[in-house]
């Protein structure tokens, strides 16, 4: 019996990236609450937990949360003391942030004010 459903496809490192048919704008537009919704829906859409999954590493999405914020890349940059060109370079993905970074951007999420103002303070 023929099985349907599958694809198989063959992919080498450094290949462009296979066009799926993805609208990446659409799903980076997503809210929490969006996302949770999703999820209430269908279970399996859930996103996986990279925090409890051996072998990945949550990376923060740092234009969501600069656009979360109403910050400029530059306002940001300025406020949390990173510079532009780093993160523009994660923004666009050109790099990512290592360990600490992750740590200070996670902070910064969970109460951006309370960072902003504790820089202020010891400038």
């Amino acid at each position: 019996m023929k099985q349907t459903g599958f694809i198989s496809v063959e992919h080498e490192p450094g290949d462009p990236p296979i066009e799926a048919g993805t609208d990446w704008a659409a799903v980076e537009a997503l809210t929490d609450e969006e996302i949770e919704a999703a999820v209430a829906d269908d279970p399996d859409a859930a996103p996986v937990p990279v925090y409890a999954t051996p072998g990945l590493t949550y990376v923060p999405n740092v234009k969501r949360l600069r656009e979360r914020l109403g910050l400029t890349q530059e306002a940001f940059a300025a406020t949390y003391r990173i510079p532009v060109g780093t993160l523009r370079d994660w923004e666009q993905r050109r790099k990512f942030p290592d360990a600490p970074a992750r740590a200070y951007l996670t902070v910064i999420a969970s109460n951006p004010e309370a960072v902003a103002g504790m820089l202020g303070e010891a400038a």
